[in-house]
């Protein structure tokens, strides 16, 4: 029995989202720049992957990874909701370990015409 998957470029974006996450989250606890928000982070990079992998196992023939996920969603599935909360937290402490880095601030004075 073939399922139906997402395309590997995908799967290559999305770990690579993870893993650079691990490591943001890694460097805010080694530099100590947040106390809970990182350990978070790393509760929730570790638990998705493991609980959308494990409830994607008995989707439907002919159903990807994602309108799997959006399906239950919208029946209310428990770990469709923590799935989603979990990715809008990853996003959420991206914009907040950027914040703090101050990016904009670098790129500015880099590209400063003196």
């Amino acid at each position: 029995m073939y399922w139906e998957t997402l395309p590997n470029w995908f799967w290559v974006l999305y770990y690579l989202f993870l893993l650079s996450t691990l490591g943001t989250a890694i460097y805010s606890i080694v530099k100590k720049k947040g106390k809970f928000f990182p350990f978070v982070t790393i509760a929730f990079i570790v638990t998705i992957p493991i609980i959308s992998f494990i409830f994607s196992l008995g989707r439907a023939e002919g159903m990807n990874e994602f309108e799997h996920l959006v399906s239950q969603l919208q029946k209310g599935a428990s770990w469709a909701i923590f799935s989603i909360i979990g990715y809008l937290f990853l996003f959420v402490w991206w914009f907040s370990f950027c914040s703090k880095v101050n990016i904009k601030t670098k790129l500015s004075d880099y590209f400063r015409i003196k």
